[in-house]
């Protein structure tokens, strides 16, 4: 990891340098940065990792134009995630002229842990005093005066979210800027007699040997050697190995001191020295009329203890899954049926007004049947999108993480893992692809690989249609139950594949999980409308793009070539004997006669086409899964997205079907009900195959660039198809038997 990371100075204009943003997950810093750049950002990625980068312009009130770059959101500078060490790097490196530190004002003494970290690189600070309202309504009461006096650093009492303060906050930084050039000298605080008797002896090897003198203090980089920070060591080594391993003769010396002395280790003696600095900081005047606020407990804490005990906890997770999936079936069911009567009337109304041949085919089998059947279960989809935007606003999603992290643990997974499950479909409707770039967050590389290759089992979006289809079908009146029974099968396959991958290929030690818990909120109705419709948009967007294109593609697959001319003759001639042989009959028998052989012409030139024969190839390997040739060409195409599952079955089906059928307004799902071939055993056996295999091609493409390797892409798409088959084959063969 150390050694993929590079210094990238700004694209500023080094004369001018730039102004960085800092502060802890949850304190407000990138509700301030949207504040201070608006549409003046740009996004994108670290060079050579994953991390992403933001970068924008804000202005002064006096017009002056100023850089701003988004620091990774850490709660420290120690190198347990790529953020910490993005964030120190740049701070060291690439030099900010000065940072706007965005603290968290309701828990100040947590959020002030960073601020050190940063004083002790010599950075120059300016402090944005942000979410004052909240301090004020939990009465806490912060002396912004007395912090600068006893800090030496401009403290501005800002609430980002309104914009209040924010000029001030950023004019103190220009100004710092220009005064200091991007350099105070370090704070120094004592961290006790064991280790202050050891660090002028280390700092004065770390200054002859020049390690990392230039971007660092050289008692910050004595301390690094203390806390073992794997980052700087790796560097250090490169420069200077004799003078490193002197470093780490004194280490080891102060460390078995310390465990025989006190039962502990040199990085908890920083950290509790670093806390009690700031902790002497704080009772000296600063929070006042905060003793009566710490003795009640604050509301989201009376929530806490029940949402996040350990036994109540869990099982309220488990019911509100529950309650969204009843929710969204029960309410979301009738506009569902008018969307898909909509799509079936369409494709009639389209039909009966073109002329029969591979155009109308194209538009009524390849786009509306195939598309239409994606797009009418969006209203299912928006509530539940709906649903999952109140969860995360209202700060309940941050408490699942902290709830689940005792069972991730277990199963070799990390807590914040959790994180990456839900925003990948934990809680379904979410999206591999974001899943696995949120696994970036984990601090060990081994627990980050096993949360990316084990999201993909997560019930995301894409297979939501096709599990609502099969259990709509075949679980009509227990619909809630089944599809949330599905989610708790995800998270289980990815649980035990994690378990599986953690005692084999991928073994390491686990490290701690730390997060901070948001206050309870209460979202805004107009805030939950705009994030439900963004991504409900993101869901319309894809099917009219990728999954119309692989519709159209699909549909081709499935058309071509036709049949050859003597058979097509033979069809011919069938209708015409029917015709011949049944004079007397009336005109809705004879064509009913008719249909039949149309039936059969329609269905044998499908199993002639491209997709069809490969479909026929595939079935030797399926049929103990109980697939038919239809349903293989779906899941293979699937692999490029899942709802092209349903797009290919609708096609198919569409296309199977006699012009006259055609004419007749027929759901998807109906066709499928008529279909003696679907049973519960093989429907079953697809809603779990759809569940486990392979992920999506995009998701394959992230997995590859946030392992930077191609056999891990590869192991996802083949173990994935091979878990999800063996599945599949035993669920059909069991189900068979009852």
């Amino acid at each position: 990891m150390t050694d993929e990371i590079t210094s990238q100075r700004s694209p500023s204009d080094p004369a001018k340098g730039f102004i960085a943003i800092a502060g802890n997950p949850n304190s407000g810093k990138t509700t301030a940065f949207n504040r201070y750049t608006g549409a003046r950002q740009h996004v994108g990625n670290y060079p050579g990792i994953t991390v992403e980068k933001k970068e924008g312009l804000a202005h002064l009130p006096n017009g002056t134009a100023v850089t701003l770059v988004d620091l990774p959101g850490t709660y420290s500078l120690t190198a347990y995630s790529l953020e910490e060490v993005v964030a120190r790097r740049v701070l060291a490196e690439d030099r900010p002229g000065a940072v706007i530190d965005v603290i968290n004002t309701p828990v100040l003494e947590r959020n002030l842990y960073l601020s050190v970290q940063m004083l002790e690189m010599g950075i120059p600070l300016v402090l944005s005093l942000n979410m004052m309202d909240e301090a004020r309504e939990r009465g806490v009461v912060i002396n912004a005066a007395r912090l600068e006096e006893l800090t030496g650093l401009k403290c501005i009492p800002t609430i980002a979210r309104r914009g209040d303060g924010l000029d001030e906050a950023l004019a103190e930084a220009v100004k710092l800027s220009e005064t200091t050039q991007g350099r105070v000298e370090p704070l120094v605080i004592s961290y006790g007699p064991d280790l202050d008797a050891v660090l002028p002896e280390m700092i004065q090897l770390v200054e002859k040997a020049n390690l990392l003198t230039e971007q660092y203090p050289a008692r910050w980089v004595a301390m690094k050697f203390l806390e073992k920070d794997k980052e700087i060591l790796a560097r250090a080594r490169h420069i200077n190995n004799e003078t490193c391993e002197k470093l780490m003769a004194i280490v080891s010396k102060v460390e078995a001191h310390l465990k025989s002395t006190l039962n502990t280790y040199p990085e908890a003696v920083i950290a509790d020295y670093r806390y009690g600095w700031i902790s002497s900081i704080i009772k000296d005047g600063v929070l006042t009329g905060a003793s009566e606020s710490f003795e009640r407990i604050a509301f989201s804490d009376k929530l806490d203890q029940v949402l996040t005990n350990r036994l109540a906890g869990p099982l309220i997770l488990l019911v509100v899954l529950y309650v969204m999936y009843f929710f969204t079936i029960q309410v979301g069911q009738y506009p569902n049926d008018w969307l898909s009567a909509g799509f079936d009337w369409l494709a009639n109304f389209v039909g009966s007004h073109m002329d029969h041949g591979p155009l109308k085919s194209l538009i009524t089998a390849g786009v509306i049947s195939g598309v239409g059947g994606v797009l009418g279960f969006v209203p299912l989809i928006m509530i539940m999108f709906f649903m999952i935007t109140f969860l995360e606003d209202s700060g309940y999603m941050a408490r699942v993480a902290y709830i689940m992290d005792r069972l991730f643990r277990f199963f070799g997974l990390h807590g914040a893992s959790i994180m990456p499950f839900i925003i990948g479909g934990g809680i379904a409707g979410g999206c591999a692809v974001p899943g696995v770039m949120g696994a970036r967050t984990l601090r060990s590389p081994k627990e980050r690989l096993a949360t990316i290759l084990t999201v993909p089992f997560m019930t995301c979006g894409a297979k939501i249609p096709v599990f609502l289809l099969f259990v709509g079908i075949f679980f009509e009146k227990n619909q809630a139950t089944v599809m949330f029974l599905l989610t708790l099968a995800g998270w289980a396959a990815a649980l035990l594949v994690a378990f599986a991958l953690r005692k084999t290929v991928i073994r390491g030690e686990p490290t701690p999980f730390v997060m901070e818990l948001p206050p309870y909120r209460l979202p805004t109705l107009a805030g939950m409308c705009i994030h439900t419709w963004e991504r409900t948009w993101q869901y319309i967007k894809k099917a009219g793009t990728i999954i119309l294109g692989i519709s159209i593609l699909i549909w081709a697959a499935m058309t071509f070539p036709d049949l050859p001319a003597e058979e097509l003759a033979v069809y011919d001639q069938q209708r015409a004997q029917i015709v011949a042989a049944n004079q007397g009959q009336s005109e809705e028998e004879l064509a009913s006669l008719v249909a039949q052989v149309d039936n059969e012409e329609s269905a044998e030139k499908l199993r002639h086409s491209i997709a069809g024969r490969l479909g026929i190839a595939m079935e030797s390997i399926t049929k103990p899964a109980g697939f038919d040739w239809r349903t293989n060409i779906a899941l293979l195409g699937g692999i490029a997205a899942k709802e092209v599952v349903i797009s290919t079955l609708g096609t198919a089906y569409s296309l199977g079907s006699s012009e006259d059928e055609e004419e007749e307004a027929h759901s998807l799902a109906d066709r499928i009900r008529k279909d003696s071939t679907w049973k519960l055993s093989n429907a079953m056996a697809l809603l779990f195959f759809t569940l486990l295999y392979s992920p999506c091609f995009v998701t394959l493409a992230m997995i590859k660039q946030e392992t930077g390797k191609w056999r891990w892409l590869f192991f996802s798409l083949f173990f994935n198809l091979a878990l999800a088959y063996v599945v599949a084959v035993l669920t059909n063969q069991l189900l068979q038997t009852v």
